[in-house]
């Protein structure tokens, strides 16, 4: 049972690391005069442009006052409402996560903060959440899912390197590096471990992942070389997929 535990809290900790690292990109995301991604609508008509001014001033007032964030170069074009939202589903949700770990733990209910500093502590709880797994579960699945929202709100695209070798869990020759996390994930959408709190259990988007301190497991697990996974990171353009 411990074993799966720290399972759960270093994927908490790998996921916690990308939204810190994610999240105040969003804010950006806000700025006006931005090009959208291809395919965006056009711009909208004179008779509407004031109705739209109105509701950017609205949400760029609410997400000041709840957040603390300011729309960079607030103006007179609309603000881009599905950010807004994103930001304020993951910054309720942080919150709420934060607030039920404490009172699980029997602890005072946390004091105000921003989303980043909130996550920070949520890490620093990790060692008292460890001794109930049910707690360490939902945690880890809370934090996965806002990680991925705010991802996909950004459209990130990370670099995606092949290695050599199979994946110890399903044969399959679906090893790939993630310089951007430093860790390979096995991509094969089917493989599925015998371990029962695994994230492979139960959320058909979880893939395995050995972050850089277990390559050399996985190396004599799956046949490539660690030399071979440190190039992946380091040098991506060499060896890209």
């Amino acid at each position: 049972m411990a074993d799966r535990t720290d399972l759960l809290l270093r994927d908490v900790a790998l996921w916690t690391a990308s939204l810190v690292r994610q999240f105040p990109e969003l804010s950006e995301e806000l700025a006006p005069g931005r090009r959208g991604p291809a395919g965006t609508a056009p711009g909208p008509s004179p008779a509407g442009r004031d109705e739209l001014i109105r509701e950017e001033r609205r949400e760029a007032l609410l997400l000041q006052q709840r957040h603390g964030l300011v729309v960079p170069g607030h103006g007179a074009a609309p603000i881009r409402l599905h950010v807004s939202d994103a930001i304020r589903d993951i910054t309720d949700g942080v919150v709420e996560l934060e607030e039920a770990v404490c009172a699980r733990l029997a602890l005072p209910r946390p004091p105000r903060a921003g989303v980043i500093d909130r996550l920070r502590r949520l890490v620093g709880l990790l060692g008292p959440v460890s001794a109930h797994p049910d707690l360490a579960r939902h945690v880890r699945d809370e934090i996965r899912r806002m990680a991925r929202r705010c991802a996909r709100t950004l459209g990130d695209s990370e670099t995606v390197v092949r290695v050599s070798g199979r994946c110890p869990w399903c044969d399959s020759v679906s090893l790939r590096a993630f310089p951007d996390r430093r860790a390979v994930l096995c991509v094969n959408p089917a493989c599925v471990c015998a371990d029962e709190v695994c994230g492979c259990q139960d959320d058909p988007a979880y893939r395995h992942l050995w972050p850089e301190d277990r390559w050399q497991e996985l190396s004599e697990a799956s046949g490539t070389r660690t030399d071979e996974i440190e190039a992946a990171m380091d040098d991506p353009k060499e060896t890209s997929c």
